[in-house]
Order: C-alpha cells, then structure tokens, then sequence
C-alpha cells in the first residue's frame, strides 16, 4: 500500500470512528435509561447471554477483581444479577442474571444496536454495499 493510501485508509478509519463513537454514540442514551454506569450495563450484558464466574466477568470486561467486585454488588442490590455456587468448583460463585437484569439488558441491546437514522435513509443498494465492506474489514 502506498503511502497516499495509508494516508487515505486512516482518514476513512477515523471517519468511521467519529461516527459511531462520537455522532451515534448511544452509550450516554442507555446509562440514562437504566440509570447504570456503562460499565454496569456491559456487565449485564455480558452476564445475560450465560452465566460467568467473576474471573471471567473480570477477563470479559478487562477490569480487575475488586473493580468487578463493585460493579456485581452494586447489581445485584438492584436485583439484576445473583451469585450461585458453580456446580463444579465449591470455590467460585457464578454470576447470573435475574428475570429483571435479563429484560434491562435486552433493553441495553436494543438502545445500543438502533441504526441512526441516516443509516435508516440508505437505499437496500447502499445496505448492501456497506454490508459487504464491513464483512470485509472483519474477516
């Protein structure tokens, strides 16, 4: 790759994460919602597709242990998550998420994964398109 097109590709790259974390950034949107940290609502997230032991929490959202510590008492105060023995290892608990931590997080989900209204605006050609560079870049 030249470096005109190096120069190019970090242009778009920017672009593109101005427009995700900075235009359509809808993390202040959930926090506000459900009136948690967006840290808590990673966790929620996390924990609501399987239940996880704090060490995997902790790996999942790259925080240390007291921090995870914090973020799962202050959950499970709102009746979000609860600690279960692990059916396997008498000395770790497993996280999981409750009826109402569940629907929080699924309520997270959808905040976080509505497409901006420009995005909206595409034509099906535009969408199609896009969906194969980004496919793409991640493959």
């Amino acid at each position: 790759m030249s470096e005109a097109d190096a120069e190019r590709a970090g242009t778009v790259w920017r672009a593109m994460l101005a427009l995700v974390h900075e235009r359509h950034d809808r993390r202040k949107e959930v926090c506000e919602a459900l009136d948690l940290s967006f840290v808590r609502i990673k966790a929620l997230r996390r924990l609501a597709g399987s239940p996880l032991t704090m060490r995997e929490l902790a790996a999942r959202l790259q925080t240390d242990a007291p921090y995870t510590t914090l973020v799962v008492d202050d959950l499970e105060r709102r009746g979000l998550v609860r600690r279960e023995p692990h059916p396997s290892d008498r000395r770790a608990k497993l996280v999981t998420t409750t009826d109402l931590g569940r629907s929080e997080a699924a309520r997270a989900e959808a905040i976080l994964t509505q497409p901006p209204p420009q995005m909206l605006a595409l034509s099906p050609a535009e969408l199609d398109d896009l969906a194969r560079l980004v496919a793409k870049l991640d493959s």
